[in-house]
């Protein structure tokens, strides 16, 4: 599980530490946060997902859930993140291609 998490948060954390370095003002910078906070955001959660199923299960036995799943970090990992992403991903593309059209460094 770690092995596949890791590369998002590493890369998450990337895309946030460049953008803030770079000093990147307006619209694309808030897309290239929000895409770098979705990434590290999916790792976080799906870890905490399972560290909270399976502590409630240690503490309070196996038919706690009744046969469910902890849904509040489950939905924000699977759900949440790769919206977040693709929002962030595709608006950043949007306004680069806009800046390269019009010729504007912004």
């Amino acid at each position: 599980m770690l092995t596949m998490l890791i590369p998002s948060l590493v890369i998450g954390i990337i895309v946030i530490v460049l953008t803030i370095m770079r000093v990147e003002r307006g619209l694309l910078r808030i897309f290239l946060l929000t895409a770098g906070a979705s990434l590290a955001g999916f790792a976080v959660f799906a870890f905490l997902h399972n560290v909270v199923y399976g502590a409630f299960i240690f503490f309070f036995g196996e038919d706690f859930w009744k046969g469910g799943d902890e849904p509040f970090f489950f939905i924000l990992a699977s759900i949440i993140c790769p919206l977040g992403f693709a929002v962030g991903i595709v608006g950043s593309i949007v306004i680069a291609v806009k800046r390269r059209i019009s010729g504007n460094k912004q």
